[in-house]
């Protein structure tokens, strides 16, 4: 199984990524949801002039916040500058729409987004909003078409799962290995390497490894809402969420995401932090170990790790010599 990295996208990523290519890790997945981060593609781009052999691609991309278009010229730029080096993940939106006020996209749009989006990379001609669109950029002015650009799908259920068979060229999950799907999977994952006289309520620990917990709060509330009291803190965090305002909660809930914890979910994880070992991939080297060949007996060939906390190069350094 490969070893990728992934980024919650920020001005120090590029470095970031020129230090995971020194250590050895596969591909860059970087973050695209505007509302939080730096711009991806610019940030990709960036990494790019960094760095000459790790895989570079936004993971994942969400079709509403851009047109096809816009998304085939960037992918069509940093082929040109990173040539051989560019995967793209799509999928229906998590904190890219949440945090919008919006629920995710109907996967038949998704489908429909893809299509025309390797149609247009192909050097194709394709209908969009009635138009007809086609890239018809100069010599030199981005990659020449035919682009070779895999594309990923990112799915986390059924629905997801067969968009992912039928279009993509691999598929790109959170957390759960899916039963089904193409031969590329990529599997993101958060968490901390503990050395064996390390809790999960340690400082340390939590600073590297709670926005892993953090985005369990999150996810269930959004997609269960009082269903989140049924894991530890979840009451805790839910009543800090529920008293702020309505038309400003989806802010609030998606606070840090995946960067650090926000005072909420400090508060929760006071009683959540046994979670970590279960819900984050986090544990002695060789408890990880152990989970990788789970992961790989699921199917997985990709495991895309993301650090977080005050030590991201640290980190990247920990996981990649806990799994060597």
């Amino acid at each position: 199984m490969k070893l990728s990295c992934a980024f919650a996208t920020s001005m120090e990523t590029p470095g970031h990524v020129r230090i995971a290519e020194s250590l050895g890790y596969e591909r860059a997945w970087l973050y695209d949801s505007p509302a939080l981060y730096p711009d991806v593609w610019m940030t990709l781009t960036r990494a790019a002039e960094r760095t000459s052999t790790i895989g570079l691609g936004p993971g994942v991309l969400v079709p509403s916040l851009r047109h096809p278009m816009t998304n085939a010229a960037a992918a069509a730029t940093l082929a040109l500058m990173a040539p051989g080096r560019v995967a793209v993940a799509i999928g229906a939106g998590f904190t890219g729409r949440h945090v919008l006020g919006q629920r995710p996209m109907r996967w038949a749009d998704v489908a429909e987004y893809v299509r025309v989006l390797r149609a247009l990379l192909r050097g194709d001609a394709a209908v969009w909003e009635g138009a007809l669109i086609e890239m018809i950029h100069p010599p030199g002015f981005v990659a020449d078409r035919p682009i070779d650009v895999p594309i990923l799908i990112a799915a986390d259920g059924p629905k997801g799962v067969a968009v992912a068979n039928e279009l993509g060229d691999g598929m790109f999950s959170a957390a759960v290995p899916q039963s089904d799907g193409p031969s590329w999977r990529a599997l993101l994952q958060f968490g901390t390497v503990l050395d064996e006289h390390e809790s999960p309520s340690d400082d340390r620990v939590l600073d590297a490894a709670g926005h892993g917990l953090a985005v369990v709060y999150h996810a269930l509330y959004e997609r269960t809402g009082a269903g989140v009291d049924n894991v530890p803190g979840g009451a805790t965090w839910r009543e800090a969420i529920e008293s702020v305002e309505p038309a400003r909660r989806h802010l609030a809930v998606h606070e840090n995401h995946l960067v650090s914890m926000s005072a909420r979910d400090r508060d929760a994880l006071r009683e959540g932090a046994p979670m970590l070992l279960a819900m984050s991939f986090s544990g002695t080297a060789a408890q990880l170990r152990e989970r990788v060949t789970q992961f790989e007996e699921a199917g997985v060939t990709e495991l895309a790790y993301q650090p977080a906390g005050r030590d991201i190069p640290g980190e990247l350094e920990r996981m990649r010599d806990a799994l060597a």
